[in-house]
């Protein structure tokens, strides 16, 4: 909902919040932001993927939002409106058509030039922000820091796949201590940790997260090798691209897009070959008396079970094939 000079911003973890920041209104409506609600936050896109899909506009807005929620800078909240806005057409997918399905990092080396070439620096050059100064994430410790710590980036992506009243109760136990997103009890900080692995051994480095890549990726090659869209397709939006490859006769095109409408793909013939996904986990840092703590420093647990987990991952996934 939106006035002249601001929006409520409904969000079904954080709630209700107003903004008013003009920088922040004017880059939520540029057509650069406004893209993101048709790119998929977990790649392959409805009804190609087994689970509920969400857009990277909803990520990107969440992210801000938390920002907004710890009250962190103006420039902050932008940095944390934009990270992802270069992501192409099913975000890292397009790391398994042209790169490594292991690294993704497409999206982080044009993430700049990305911008450069949109309406984005014309926006911030109005209030007074520079391109360099908002990608450059050591400025942001609240939006990124490197795995295994705690960011809004990570924590959002994350919640947004936990069970709602979790994600709600990991949210209510989040503050920020000596600059740094941290959870104020142990209870709530297991929760997210182990919940997070769950999600890196059942969904982003499980069986059918890993086939579906595997085969969606398959499909997009096949339709770059056959000019049906070129690699400048990325750079728009997922819907003119599936419409062209739902129109295409060819026939292995057809196949594919016909077994990835299935929920479960349990019963493809697995690859001899061994896939590789990256490996995530986190270590939830806990407010405690005067100080932070890392959650594997207070419960002996944790990092038994994150051990387990990568190498589980190490080990790889045979996925399927047709």
């Amino acid at each position: 909902m939106t006035q002249e000079n601001s929006m409520i911003i409904i969000d079904r973890i954080y709630g209700s919040y107003k903004i008013t920041s003009p920088v922040l209104l004017e880059l939520i409506q540029s057509p650069s932001l406004q893209r993101l609600k048709d790119i998929s936050q977990m790649g392959p896109p409805d009804p190609y993927y087994h689970i509920p899909n969400y857009s990277r506009y909803e990520h990107s807005v969440g992210v801000m939002l938390m920002l907004n929620h710890f009250q962190a800078t103006e420039a902050e909240q932008v940095a944390g409106l934009l990270h992802d806005v270069s992501h192409t057409a099913f975000s890292h997918l397009i790391d398994w058509v042209v790169g490594s399905g292991h690294v993704e990092n497409f999206q982080d080396n044009q993430h700049e030039s990305f911008i450069k070439n949109t309406e984005i620096p014309a926006i911030l050059e109005k209030y007074h922000y520079s391109v360099d100064e908002i990608v450059n994430y050591k400025h942001y410790p609240l939006l990124e820091k490197e795995i295994p710590s705690l960011c809004a980036d990570r924590i959002d992506y994350s919640l947004r796949e936990f069970p709602l009243q979790s994600a709600r109760d990991c949210f209510k136990h989040l503050e920020v201590f000596q600059n740094q997103i941290v959870f104020n009890n142990e209870k709530s900080a297991y929760c997210f940790g182990s919940e997070f692995l769950n999600r890196q051994q059942n969904h982003w480095g499980g069986y059918e997260a890993v086939t579906r890549y595997t085969l969606f990726g398959q499909v997009l090659k096949i339709a770059l090798d056959l000019h049906i869209i070129t690699m400048q397709s990325f750079q728009g939006t997922e819907k003119p691209i599936i419409e062209k490859l739902e129109q295409s006769t060819d026939e292995k095109i057809k196949t594919i897009l016909s077994i990835l409408k299935n929920k479960n793909l349990s019963l493809l013939k697995k690859m001899t070959k061994v896939t590789h996904k990256k490996f995530r986990y986190v270590d939830p840092e806990v407010h405690s008396g005067n100080k932070i703590l890392l959650l594997s420093e207070i419960n002996d647990d944790f990092m038994q079970e994150v051990e387990l987990a990568r190498k589980v991952n190490k080990s790889g996934v045979r996925s399927g094939t047709i």
